[in-house]
């Protein structure tokens, strides 16, 4: 595990885009693809941005990504809640992605069908086990990240790879990655940024292990790589 901080969020944002860019033209060398797991959240929306603006746009052979989603809110694609929607205006639309490398959340199924079904299209689109090159993270005020929230039952699955997780204080559903797929990554990068967070990353990153209280606890690649971007105020009770 690396941990990288900076003086700011713009700062640590120029640094992970950079990184982004390194680890999918390395993928695109020796794969001929590039696979990656985006999150939500307005953190990865100012690196996307980046990405896809003029500066950064051309480091990277975009017809050879292909994008999924660590977890998904369950609402239509076009509700302002969507990660998809997010992704969609601030990456792909900038981009031209095309609909074939974008694989979303289906959410017009129920729950539990719709967390089958994108188990189902990423083995269908890795064919062999899902190894992602990369993964991007965000980290909750509670630890939580993906939609691997304290307390709920989705943190000791072992078997599957997507699962629908309801939750009672806000009265929805989400559709997430487990935490043993998340972990097959080669690369795995946390984003995270502010004082809000600093308990937090505390808590996850020198505190006692509780994956009950603090789910990003689980984030530990069994073969790659795991590092950080945070800025000097996220980072403040680090010590």
């Amino acid at each position: 595990m690396k941990l990288n901080i900076f003086k700011d969020a713009d700062e640590a944002i120029v640094a992970i885009a950079d990184y982004f860019i390194t680890v999918a033209n390395e993928a695109i060398q020796q794969n001929g693809s590039f696979n990656v797991s985006l999150s939500g959240g307005s953190s990865p929306k100012k690196l996307f941005e980046l990405l896809a603006s003029d500066a950064l746009k051309n480091k990277i052979a975009w017809e050879k990504v292909y994008f999924f989603f660590g977890d998904e809110r369950y609402v239509a694609h076009d509700h302002p809640d969507s990660n998809y929607l997010m992704a969609y205006k601030a990456l792909f639309a900038p981009l031209s992605i095309g609909e074939s490398q974008i694989f979303k959340v289906d959410t017009g199924l129920d729950p539990a069908s719709a967390a089958l079904n994108y188990e189902k299209c990423i083995s269908q689109h890795f064919k062999d086990e899902p190894v992602f090159d990369l993964i991007l993270l965000g980290l909750g005020d509670d630890a939580h990240t993906a939609s691997l929230f304290p307390g709920t039952s989705v943190l000791w699955i072992d078997e599957e790879l997507v699962k629908d997780v309801y939750l009672q204080d806000k009265a929805v559903y989400r559709i997430t990655m487990t935490a043993p797929l998340i972990n097959k990554a080669k690369n795995i990068a946390f984003l995270t940024f502010g004082n809000a967070k600093a308990d937090a990353i505390k808590a996850v990153l020198k505190g006692e292990r509780d994956i009950t209280k603090y789910p990003a606890q689980l984030i530990n690649p069994v073969n790659g790589d795991l590092q950080w971007f945070i800025d000097e105020a996220a980072a403040a009770k680090l010590g």
